[in-house]
């Protein structure tokens, strides 16, 4: 039974070390991009294109195309999509791409607080300390006696986190009521975050664009490694390993990107 379920886990931990080479070279590629562009308009980019592409896929797959429960996939959009990547753009505009990340990826930090919260997964004590530990470095991190622009960095790359986490309880709360197909729930989720983030671009952002090829090279790199298969590889993960490897799992991207 033991080597059942090692085995069973090899494969979404793999898609979580791919991952990580995926997103944490990502972000290197993300703050040199914004020379060119703006950044929520960044965002809608590479959100919606990777979004329809999937979509395109979809038939030629034999995967259903028909959209999941609204009630289910647009939350799902808005806070693992539109609020992740929103935020995280925003972080990127004035922060350094390293502590970003690094404060990004928080993430397990309000994983696991909400998994215990919403879907009664127990700590230990040793667990809570480690999250007050945690915590206090996350404060030093952030250091709200800085500048404004740096604290204002700090805090959407903070709610970049939240709303990633939240996303994903969502996901592990009510993905499992519907026999979905990861790749369409996977282009679904990105197409309505990606459209929230559109709506933000036009209403608070005026259009930037430099179309250099190396904005090419990174448009490309965001739509199709990073995007497409980035956001299939996180949902496969997060559907098949529990909650707190996951979350602590993907722990190695950060890493990747401050390397």
């Amino acid at each position: 039974m033991s080597i059942n379920v090692k085995s069973t886990f090899v494969k979404p931990f793999f898609a979580l070390v791919l991952l990580a080479l995926l997103w944490g070279y990502n972000w290197v590629v993300m703050k040199g991009g914004l020379e060119d562009i703006a950044a929520l308009w960044f965002g809608a980019i590479r959100t919606l294109v990777p979004a329809l592409l999937l979509l395109m896929l979809l038939p030629l797959l034999g995967r259903p195309i028909k959209p999941p429960p609204l009630s289910y996939v647009i939350p799902l959009g808005l806070l693992q999509t539109a609020g992740f990547v929103g935020f995280m753009m925003w972080a990127l505009r004035t922060g350094a791409a390293g502590e970003t990340a690094v404060i990004v990826f928080t993430m397990p930090l309000w994983l696991t607080l909400m998994a215990h919260v919403v879907l009664h997964e127990r700590l230990s004590r040793l667990q809570w300390l480690a999250l007050g530990i945690a915590g206090l470095g996350l404060f030093m991190m952030i250091a709200p006696w800085r500048g404004h622009l740096a604290m204002a960095s700090s805090l959407f790359a903070l709610l970049s986190g939240i709303t990633w986490a939240g996303g994903s309880i969502w996901q592990k709360r009510f993905g499992h009521r519907y026999r979905l197909d990861l790749l369409n729930v996977t282009a679904w989720q990105m197409l309505w975050g990606g459209l929230a983030i559109l709506l933000m671009a036009a209403l608070f952002e005026p259009w930037h664009l430099n179309a250099t090829p190396h904005l090419w090279w990174v448009l490309f790199y965001n739509i199709v490694p990073a995007g497409a298969l980035g956001w299939l590889l996180w949902i496969y993960a997060l559907h098949n390993l529990p909650t707190r490897v996951a979350g602590f799992g993907s722990l190695m991207i950060p890493t990747v990107g401050v390397l």
